[in-house]
C-alpha cells in the first residue's frame, strides 16, 4: 500500500492556499504516494475529518481565494492526548508524512507533533504579512497588495473630487510590509509602520508647504494596524493641517480574493518543494524562496529567528515617516 502524505490549511487564511492544497495533492499522487485532505487544519486531525484525495475535491479551486479545507486555530492540540488521538487518525490509514500550509504557529504545533510521534513534515508559508523568517515571500501577499491597491485607487478619486485626506488603514500587527508596499505602489503620502520613527511635526510642515505652495488638493496616509494610529492620525490631519480628513479600515477584505497570477505560480513551486523535501527524507523542514531560489530550512531556524524587513524597502519608506 502506498505512504500517505496528508495535506492541511491552519492558521490565517490567505489566497493561494487552495491552488498549494490542489498542487500538492496532484504532485504527491504522481510521486506515488496516496494523498489525503485535513478539513479544519489541527482540529480536523483530531476529530478525524481526514478524507482521501480525489480529482472531484480538488478541480476548479485554483481561483478561489481562502482554503477549501477550512482552518482553525486549536487550543486542544497542546494537549498530548488529543496529539494522540490526532496520530491514531493518521495511522490508522497509513498516513506518515503530513504538509501544513500557514504560518509559524502551525509549524510549531507540527513540530511538538513530531517530537512525540515522529510524523515528518514539509511547512509551506502562507500569511498575508509576509513575516515569516528564512522566506522573502509568502503565499497571499501579492493579492493582499493587489486588493489594497486597487482600493487605494478607489479611495483616491473621491479625495481628489473633495479635496479630502483619507487614511486608509491595512493589516500588520507586528509587520509593515503591507503598508511600506502599498504606500510606495500608490503614491502614498504618509506612511506609518511599527518598525519606523516618524515625526508628524516634519510631516505636517512638509505637507503645509505643499498645499500653500504646490497645489496640493488631497492627501493618502497608509497605516499599518500595529500602530495604532488610525484614529489619531485622522484628527491629527483634520486638526493640525487643517485638511477635512477621513479613516477607511480595510479589515479582513485583504485576506480573501481570487489568488493572483503570482500567487497561483508560487503556491504550485512551494507545493513541489515541499513533495520533493518530503520524498528525500527531510524531517520538519519549512519551504523558503530566498533571491529567487527556492529551497528549504530547518523549523527551529525560521521559528527561532527574528523577521528582518529588508533594509532597502525601508530606505524607500523613511521620507513618509517625517
Amino acid at each position: 500500500m502506498s505512504e500517505g502524505i496528508a495535506i492541511l490549511t491552519s492558521g490565517g487564511d490567505s489566497a493561494g492556499m487552495n491552488p498549494a492544497v490542489k498542487c500538492a495533492a496532484e504532485y504527491a499522487a504522481a510521486k506515488g504516494y496516496k494523498p489525503w485532505l485535513v478539513y479544519d487544519g489541527l482540529r480536523g486531525l483530531i476529530d478525524d475529518k481526514i478524507v482521501e484525495s480525489s480529482r472531484e475535491l480538488v478541480s476548479g479551486i485554483l481561483h478561489r481565494g481562502g482554503t477549501i479545507l477550512r482552518s482553525s486555530r486549536s487550543k486542544r492540540f497542546f494537549d498530548i492526548n488529543f496529539r494522540r488521538q490526532a496520530y491514531e487518525n493518521l495511522k490508522k490509514r497509513g498516513i506518515g508524512k503530513l504538509i501544513v500550509v500557514g504560518g509559524d504557529g502551525s509549524f510549531r504545533a507540527l513540530n511538538q507533533f513530531y517530537a512525540d510521534f515522529g510524523i515528518p513534515f514539509a511547512g509551506i508559508p502562507a500569511t498575508i504579512d509576509n513575516d515569516i523568517a528564512g522566506t522573502d515571500y509568502c503565499l497571499g501577499v501579492d493579492t493582499a497588495l493587489n486588493i489594497i491597491r486597487q482600493s487605494v485607487d478607489s479611495i483616491r478619486d473621491t479625495a481628489t473630487s473633495f479635496s479630502r485626506a483619507f487614511v486608509i488603514e491595512v493589516m500588520g500587527r507586528h509587520c509593515g510590509y503591507l503598508a511600506m508596499v502599498s504606500a510606495l505602489a500608490c503614491g502614498a503620502e504618509i506612511c506609518l509602520t511599527p518598525e519606523l520613527p516618524y515625526n508628524l511635526d516634519a510631516i505636517g510642515a512638509k505637507l503645509k508647504h505643499e498645499i500653500r505652495n504646490e497645489g496640493r488638493g488631497y492627501i493618502l496616509a497608509i497605516v499599518a494596524e500595529g500602530t495604532k494610529m488610525g484614529d489619531y492620525l485622522t484628527r491629527w490631519i483634520n486638526d493640525s493641517i487643517g485638511m477635512e480628513a477621513r479613516l477607511t479600515v480595510l479589515g479582513h477584505v485583504q485576506r480573501g480574493g481570487s489568488p493572483t497570477v503570482y500567487d497561483r505560480i508560487m503556491a504550485y513551486k512551494f507545493a513541489v518543494a515541499a513533495v520533493d523535501s518530503l520524498h528525500a527524507g527531510n524531517t520538519n523542514a519549512i519551504m523558503v524562496y530566498r533571491d529567487g531560489t527556492f529551497g528549504h530550512l530547518p523549523i527551529h531556524t525560521v521559528v527561532d529567528s527574528k523577521y528582518k524587513l529588508d533594509p532597502a524597502l525601508l530606505k524607500l519608506c523613511m521620507p513618509l515617516c517625517g
